[in-house]
């Protein structure tokens, strides 16, 4: 997996970020919603599947609005999501909210991967992938 810039990461899957600034999803030409997630966030892959939680509430901001709506459109019309994996070698920085545009991040992409919004509850929300 090569290391790619922000923007070119979604533009493998033709999506277009709405704000490069502070999108962290878009949709893509094919109806997939395109999203990305801390590398850190994955757990083990267990039964041929790649899980990724986190919350709503870690941060704020513009983003964050843009995410929760995309992602609750997603889980209610069960579509179907890629990711942009992001990698940071300051994950509590990360996790404790703070500005990660100011942090040394690199993304990546798993095209063979195929996900879904598997739960939200509250504000904690998972998604699954499978190799498509």
């Amino acid at each position: 997996m090569p290391a790619l810039g922000y923007g070119e990461a979604f533009a493998t899957y033709g999506a277009k970020l709405k704000n490069v600034q502070w999108s962290v999803c878009a949709d893509a030409p094919d109806g997939s919603l395109v999203v990305s997630l801390w590398q850190h966030h994955f757990q083990p892959p267990k039964d041929g599947k790649a899980i990724c939680t986190g919350r709503f509430d870690r941060w704020t901001g513009p983003g964050n609005n843009e995410f929760r709506e995309k992602v609750g459109k997603a889980f209610l019309q069960n579509q179907r999501v890629r990711v942009v994996i992001s990698h940071t070698d300051q994950p509590g920085q990360v996790d404790a909210g703070a500005d990660a545009s100011y942090l040394r991040n690199s993304f990546s992409v798993r095209e063979d991967w195929i996900g879904r919004v598997s739960r939200i509850d509250g504000e904690e929300f998972e998604f699954e992938f499978v190799r498509g």
